[in-house]
């Protein structure tokens, strides 16, 4: 009998063991979940797999957001040091709270082989109606899937018309496919005419801005799509547009017949707009439900940068070699106005590595190459590298320092550049300039020969191209040079807007 109590006394003492083993692990289990409800917590923010690659999600909410009252976060730990740490200074993804340059939106990369800012004009009249206008969005959409949105590849803002056009969000708004595609779906329509020229005016004059994320050097592209034809003039308005610079493309849906073409505001309005007309600016559609058939070929056209000849205008597509005298006539103070001069023709230019380039060179007997073609790629750093200029004084040998400037500068020129040679001097030179200039004109260089105070008349004719009178400058004092900007840049645009780009 005592043995069985003894026996029973441990008995007990083994289930006590267990309860209290139970307690523990129950314990270990609740404060196990109460940590997993932490990690699980849906408002702290998710990395999600998109359409092209990984990127990172914004937080739906911020743990810090929550008051100390919060139900949530009191079962969550009811330690004020616990509770402080989730407030302070990161969030769920490991981003530093106090650094507010966390990513908010989804940001893709993008295709670089097709990095062009495009606008899409689209047609929000009441003759297109609601099933066609849902239409036209499911086409948009189905660009933005094709494309690769991103910040290093194409960008989409989008612009829709009625009896005015309003910018419905800009180039820089969605940087990826999939927000792209979700904010067209939501688009309204307008309602009202068709009026393509207003809305080509007001993307002229609005739409492609830096402070609405033009990028610069992005070639510019215009997607029109119209139901039928326009209900106002395009023809002017797309001619300032493509001498800005801007590749208009037209999709025109069902078109007007030979009946309907007399209600027509502006016969032949396509190729009255589009940026060449060969064809290749143009897509006509006979149907609305064939809308789709144009996306691939329409992608394929926007992303061949190469025949967007309308990005070409005469600020954005030269090589300006300018060559420097400076002798001992010139003198130091001169020499600065000189380079003053340089200064203010060059920021009259688009200068980046892929539109105008500017080089240097300066001249005495001997030569020095100042600085060349894509060694400073915006106005501010050429400014700045022309203002640094050293001046060197010396004799005045004029025809070598061409002969130089074509082998050391000319030769480094892209193909697709117009080769522009500005030559300033102050005197006659002490060696032949004809020979050197006839050269460097048959390599397919316009040179420009700018002449002051005791500048020979017929040297500048030489260096000149023809006609001279408009490649050809005389002043008498340096500092009357400025007037001649102005002057200088027309008539560089107008000889480049005379010649056939088709």
């Amino acid at each position: 009998d005592h043995r069985v109590q003894d026996h029973r006394v441990q008995d007990h003492r083994v289930q006590d063991h267990r309860v209290q083993d139970h307690r523990v692990q129950d314990h270990r289990v609740q404060d196990h979940r109460v940590q997993d409800h932490r990690v699980h917590n849906p408002s702290l923010g998710t990395f999600s797999s998109l359409d092209h690659g990984q990127r990172l999600a914004a937080p739906r909410n911020r743990p810090w957001e929550y008051s100390p009252e919060s139900p949530t976060l009191q079962n969550q730990n009811t330690d004020e040091t616990e509770i402080n740490f989730w407030k302070s200074d990161f969030d769920a993804r490991g981003f530093s709270t106090r650094d507010q340059d966390f990513i908010e939106k989804l940001v893709s990369r993008g295709d670089p082989n097709c990095k062009v800012d495009l606008a899409f004009l689209v047609d929000g009249s009441w003759s297109i109606g609601r099933r066609r206008f849902g239409i036209q969005k499911k086409f948009l959409m189905s660009v933005a899937e094709t494309l690769d949105i991103g910040i290093a590849g194409p960008l989409i803002g989008i612009v829709q018309f009625g009896n005015n056009a309003s910018i419905e969000f800009n180039l820089q708004t969605y940087q990826n496919s999939r927000d792209l595609k979700s904010a067209i779906e939501k688009i309204p329509q307008k309602g009202g005419l068709s009026n393509v020229g207003r809305a080509l005016s007001h993307t002229i004059g609005s739409f492609f801005s830096s402070e609405q994320g033009n990028r610069g050097g992005a070639p510019n592209v215009v997607v029109v799509l119209v139901d039928g034809w326009p209900t106002d003039k395009v023809g002017e308005t797309a001619r300032l547009a493509r001498e800005s610079g801007i590749n208009i493309f037209f999709i025109t849906v069902e078109g007007a017949d030979q009946n309907e073409r007399q209600n027509m505001v502006e016969n032949d309005f396509v190729d009255k707009s589009v940026c060449r007309t060969t064809g290749y600016f143009a897509i006509n559609v006979p149907s609305w439900f064939q809308l789709q058939h144009a996306v691939a070929p329409l992608v394929h056209r926007v992303c061949d940068t190469e025949r967007l000849v309308c990005s070409k205008t005469c600020l954005n597509s030269a090589d300006i070699g300018f060559v420097v005298d400076g002798s001992s006539s010139v003198g130091t103070d001169n020499f600065r106005t000189v380079l003053q001069f340089v200064a203010n023709i060059s920021r009259e230019f688009e200068i980046s590595d892929t539109a105008t380039r500017v080089g240097v060179v300066q001249y005495t007997y001997d030569q020095r190459l100042e600085f060349g073609f894509g060694e400073h790629n915006t106005r501010e750093a050429v400014s700045s590298a022309v203002k640094n200029i050293r001046y060197w004084s010396g004799g005045t040998s004029t025809g070598e320092a061409i002969t130089y400037a074509s082998k050391h500068l000319f030769s480094k020129s892209k193909p697709n550049k117009r080769k522009l040679m500005i030559v300033i001097t102050d005197g006659r030179s002490y060696d032949d300039v004809r020979t050197p200039a006839l050269a460097a004109h048959r390599n397919g260089v316009i040179a420009y020969a700018i002449g002051i105070a005791w500048a020979a008349t017929d040297e500048l004719e030489y260096i000149a191209t023809d006609p001279d009178k408009d490649h050809s400058f005389f002043v008498d004092e340096f500092d009357s040079l400025y007037q001649f900007v102005p002057r200088i840049v027309r008539n560089i645009c107008q000889e480049f807007n005379s010649q056939p780009h088709n």
